[in-house]
């Protein structure tokens, strides 16, 4: 492209354009412009009116970023691609639509692919092979992120080549990081009791008892209403899950009672826990803001997420001798070999062994 994007500091933006007189008579319309002799570029001011002003009287070149700008500069290349950006954006929400993923999803893979093309600099027609598995690296080396989040982001990536752009040339060949085996956090019978006690709002409390005694997901618990809860049946419907599976799971006697005095006193409507923007459920992010709060009322250290509720769910079932094919179905788990994770972290059997230090002294 004949201007690109060459620095980005807090207060300026270096550009580079390939001379002509019609490019320079464009950019010298920008207030605050000035040509950088020794370096053979222009510097203009680093604020929106200068973007809005680049991006409009180039509009018709198309503007690129140098790749070793961080991906944090590279904000300026997005604020310079907005319309095509969101254009495109949006082509694979439909997509994603039209195959039936779920609004997460929709949420997750629009994400990653803004921050790739953000990282590229690139506009989708100039992308290469080796742009995805620069990013991918770039992910895993620089940004040290989890195995599991770079899987996500290859395959938000994958599915914009192959299904938007009809480029599978591009990630034909990319291998998928090695899964991790992380164990997952799990309180004990005590810290439940201590966190479930701290909740003094009845609205927290339902919530947390119910993610607790059924194992729910947050995503799960939000979306739950009124006519999901069986109480002649002692079960709770969850609706399109993970995976969009239905499934039943236990409604306790105890979350109930808790559910019941919170419906007294809420009398909730379409959504069993409302937000505060009318006819929306309460936001996943308040949820573990809640659950942040009364861990901390509760004197609980472990850095955890409202998430471990569910992995104690599983874990207590288990060392209660509960079989694992039950336990499997009322997580909502396709395979039994993710419901087996709880057989590593669980202390039935390993609390039975006695250390050799024991015996010894």
């Amino acid at each position: 492209m004949s201007i690109k994007i060459t620095r980005v500091t807090e207060k300026d933006i270096f550009v580079s354009v390939k001379f002509s007189e019609q490019r320079v008579e464009k950019i010298r319309r920008i207030n605050g412009r000035t040509w950088d002799q020794e370096n053979k570029l222009w510097i203009i001011p680093n604020n929106m009116s200068s973007i809005n002003d680049l991006k409009e009287l180039f509009a018709d070149e198309g503007i690129a970023v140098a790749s070793g700008l961080s991906c944090e500069s590279r904000m300026v290349y997005l604020e310079l691609t907005k319309p095509w950006l969101n254009k495109l954006l949006d082509e694979v929400v439909t997509e994603l639509k039209l195959k039936g993923y779920s609004p997460k999803t929709f949420k997750v893979y629009r994400g990653h692919i803004e921050r790739f093309l953000c990282y590229t600099g690139k506009d989708v027609n100039s992308l290469k092979a080796g742009d995805a598995s620069e990013y991918l690296l770039y992910l895993l080396e620089d940004q040290q992120d989890s195995h599991s989040y770079v899987n996500q982001a290859l395959s938000a990536i994958k599915f914009l080549c192959s299904n938007i752009l009809k480029r599978d040339e591009l990630v034909s060949d990319l291998p998928r990081p090695k899964k991790e085996h992380k164990l997952p956090d799990v309180l004990s019978q005590q810290e439940v009791i201590r966190i479930l006690s701290a909740a003094r709002n009845f609205k927290h409390r339902a919530l947390l008892f119910l993610i607790y005694s059924a194992g729910l997901r947050v995503g799960e618990v939000v979306r739950l209403s009124l006519e999901d809860i069986d109480i002649e049946r002692k079960l709770i419907h969850v609706r399109q899950g993970k995976g969009r599976n239905d499934r039943y799971t236990i409604l306790s006697d105890v979350a109930w009672r808790e559910l019941s005095r919170y419906i007294q006193e809420y009398r909730p409507d379409e959504w069993l826990f409302p937000g505060q923007q009318p006819n929306m459920h309460v936001n996943e992010r308040t949820v573990q803001k809640v659950f942040e709060n009364v861990c901390s009322s509760a004197g609980i250290s472990k850095d955890v997420s409202v998430h471990a509720l569910r992995h104690s769910f599983a874990t207590h079932l288990l060392e209660e001798g509960t079989d694992l094919r039950y336990i499997q179905e009322l997580l909502g788990h396709k395979s039994s070999k993710t419901t087996e994770i709880y057989t590593h972290v669980s202390e039935r059997d390993i609390r039975r062994i006695r250390s050799p230090l024991d015996r010894m002294l």
